[in-house]
């Protein structure tokens, strides 16, 4: 598979809301005439950190730089106004805490405060106190962490310097936790058709997810489908059927009315998310003796993967929790597969995950492939399916647990995908190593409060996904060995 064949590449992605980021800088005023040359400096490095957040794609509203409490007001009421995801406050040397609590009461939105000095340490013989003061910005640090405690108001910092990576590693991850929390919020989340009968796991409180995830949810009938698909044009499938054999390896199995069939769905499913405006779907539909919904319900995995791929994610078997644990996890860089357990190697020491139907095509290790099946193992209908593996490499596998309160919980759980035989049945299928015994982890993992489905994205992602989980106030649960 070459980089022109790669899904990411044929795949045009869902256009991702930017993270919507505060900044102010600031230091004490009463230090500027005093040391006429600290001020410029300082305003020097706010750039060097404005230049930072901006080049990870962030949308940045730079108030600039503060010296005392009426500014500081000032900043807070125009970030206010800007509906940040997150308020990040540059603590360039010493600063009052009257100069940050007017921001944090104002911004409704995280606080972050970075703390980083000019370089690693001091050249302490060359020292001045104007120059040491460039160097002071952890001095204030208690100071406003005492008053937001004290005022109620959470907060993160991180202390670091300019160029030092690892404190950059940290600023970042908050900023793409937050902004996958802004996401949340403005998400519209698709659910289509009804539960698959008896998966009482899957059962989802709509009210709970508004509630702790925000966003909005829209329930839609298969009828909302079917008109869609009945206005699709001949022209629109061949564009459809064109893309499929651009991204799919198409198998001898495949029926060319089956795959007519799926690309004809896939350009209905493609209006229905424009126009209920979504970020994501859950759906299925038992139907019946082939009537058209089932033949709708059987005839989605084709467009669903597509639209997966591009930053969409799409779902069978009504597993709205997924969907959302998938969006998270596309969110944070990953991709995230729709995935359950499907086998135990114990030979090899690996866990085998993956389902029938939609994947992530862009987490795909080779060019994935349209197989055709007469029958979709416990659910109604045939037609065409996608098979493929995740790359070899670090994943994470994440999930959207419900405890007895009502609460979700986050699950999650760090391993390898390794090479190895697969089944090849029409599903998607990844090798999984957890670093320990396959079935003590199954059991961890299962005890844990996940449900019958996950997200398996690349890359490891349990440090995001922390700080995710405490910026939305839900907890944690990590599987380790």
């Amino acid at each position: 598979m070459t980089a022109t064949d790669s899904p990411s590449v044929l795949l045009e992605r869902v256009p991702a809301r930017p993270v919507r980021v505060g900044l102010v800088a600031g230091g004490l005023g009463a230090y500027w005439p005093q040391f006429p040359e600290l001020l410029p400096q300082l305003q020097d490095s706010a750039r060097v950190v404005s230049r930072r957040l901006s080049g990870i794609g962030a949308q940045v509203t730079d108030v600039g730089f503060i010296s005392d409490a009426p500014e500081a007001a000032r900043a807070g009421e125009q970030l206010r106004v800007a509906g940040c995801d997150v308020v990040v406050i540059f603590m360039t040397t010493y600063m009052t805490a009257s100069m940050v609590l007017p921001i944090a009461q104002r911004v409704g939105a995280p606080v972050l405060f970075i703390n980083l000095q000019p370089t690693e340490a001091m050249d302490h013989p060359a020292m001045t106190t104007g120059t040491w003061l460039a160097y002071c910005g952890a001095c204030p640090l208690p100071e406003v962490a005492n008053a937001l405690h004290r005022s109620g108001i959470e907060f993160r910092s991180v202390s670091g310097y300019l160029a030092d990576e690892q404190a950059w590693e940290k600023i970042l991850r908050w900023v793409r936790a937050a902004g996958v929390r802004g996401s949340l919020r403005d998400s519209r989340h698709g659910l289509m058709g009804h539960l698959y009968p008896g998966m009482l796991d899957v059962s989802t409180d709509l009210t709970m997810v508004s509630a702790q995830f925000g966003g909005h949810i829209e329930v839609l009938e298969v009828d909302d489908l079917r008109v869609r698909v009945a206005a699709v044009k001949p022209a629109q499938v061949a564009d459809k059927l064109e893309q499929a054999r651009q991204v799919f390896e198409i198998t001898d199995s495949v029926v060319d009315e089956d795959l007519q069939w799926a690309a004809t769905v896939a350009c209905g499913l493609d209006a229905l998310v424009a126009d209920f405006g979504l970020d994501s779907l859950a759906y299925y539909h038992r139907g019946l003796e082939g009537e058209l919904h089932e033949r709708l319900g059987a005839g989605l995995i084709l467009g669903a993967s597509l639209l997966t791929a591009r930053g969409l994610p799409a779902v069978g078997e009504y597993e709205l929790r997924t969907s959302l644990a998938m969006l998270m996890m596309d969110r944070l860089g990953g991709g995230g597969s729709f995935t359950e357990l499907q086998a135990l190697n114990f030979r090899d020491g690996v866990v085998e995950m993956g389902h029938d139907g939609p994947g992530h095509l862009a987490i795909s290790d080779s060019r994935p492939l349209l197989r055709g099946l007469g029958v979709y193992h416990g659910k109604r209908g045939w037609g065409v399916s996608v098979e493929f593996a995740v790359a070899p490499g670090p994943v994470t596998v994440f999930g959207v647990g419900q405890r007895r309160d009502g609460r979700y919980v986050f699950v999650a759980s760090e391993g390898t995908v390794v090479t190895g035989p697969l089944m090849r049945i029409g599903n998607t299928t990844s090798r999984v190593d957890f670093g320990c015994h396959p079935g003590e982890w199954t059991d961890r993992w299962s005890a844990s409060g996940v449900g019958h489905h996950w997200a398996l994205g690349t890359g490891h992602r349990v440090a995001d996904l922390r700080c995710l989980a405490e910026l939305l106030d839900i907890d944690l649960v990590v599987v380790a060995p």
